[in-house]
């Protein structure tokens, strides 16, 4: 497995890649991320146990939504049942995938109590109930909350970000596939906050520009029905993306190429 340095404008490549690989199978890729939402809405309801499941299973289900780009790539069909793929391999493979996902979990789990001491979030609650009016101090505590968050998050990503992959693919132990994730992000940092920031400004005008047009046009109430496909396309988009950014960083022995 060979670590690849790329310039910065290879972040905007990776999107044109994503693009590319989404219109491969788009109905399977968004059936694969619709189930992904929908099991994840059905586990929070379930109090502490839920969440944790969700996390536990992230880096599985990361190996199965990238395994599933490389048999749209090869003209194959995508099925549910491939998010399951990693923990159908190797015994080794699969204890080492789900003790990735312990690290995962107990990343996140200590950046929310981080990030709990940092704001209050007692002053949001009028945002996300709706009972009182919303005020500046809750705005701000809002952007601050979206701040800490974004900051603390970085370090998790970089180390999550290729780990699964390496993991179920490279076969690396755990500690070392978090280690060369890490350093994969880092040497192409230039190249990855180009593609941060143009999926931020993607996902970020989707909404906000339509929503504003139908307002305008005085039909509001019909933004959610335009606006939630769209979106939902958006981040399938974003999600096969990913396996550009796999594909731009890491040498494969495979042949299987993506457009330029």
């Amino acid at each position: 497995m060979k670590l690849n340095t790329v310039a910065s404008k290879e972040g905007y490549t990776w999107i044109r890649q994503g693009i590319w690989l989404f219109k491969q199978n788009p109905l399977g890729f968004l059936m694969l991320v619709f189930l992904y939402v929908f099991a994840a809405q059905l586990a929070v309801i379930i109090p502490v146990i839920g969440v944790f499941a969700v996390l536990l299973l992230t880096p599985t289900l990361s190996v199965g939504f990238m395994t599933a780009c490389r048999q749209a790539i090869q003209k194959e069909r995508i099925r549910p049942m491939v998010y399951l793929i990693a923990l159908q391999g190797t015994p080794i493979v699969r204890k080492r995938i789900l003790q990735l996902g312990i690290v995962y979990a107990a990343m996140i789990l200590s950046l929310s109590f981080i990030l709990s001491m940092l704001v209050d979030f007692d002053v949001i609650l009028p945002l996300l109930t709706g009972d009182k009016p919303i005020t500046p101090e809750v705005i701000n505590q809002l952007y601050l909350i979206l701040f800490y968050g974004c900051l603390l998050y970085v370090p998790v990503a970089m180390l999550m970000w290729f780990s699964p992959v390496l993991v179920a693919w490279a076969n690396m132990p755990v500690g070392q596939a978090l280690f060369s994730s890490a350093v994969a992000c880092w040497a192409n940092k230039g190249a990855f906050i180009f593609y941060v920031a143009i999926w931020g400004g993607i996902l970020a005008a989707i909404p906000l520009s339509i929503g504003s047009i139908l307002d305008a046009l005085n039909l509001g109430q019909v933004a959610s029905f335009i606006i939630a496909p769209l979106s939902m396309a958006a981040l399938t988009v974003m999600h096969c993306s990913f396996f550009a950014t796999w594909k731009g960083c890491f040498a494969e022995k495979e042949s299987a190429t993506l457009i330029a």
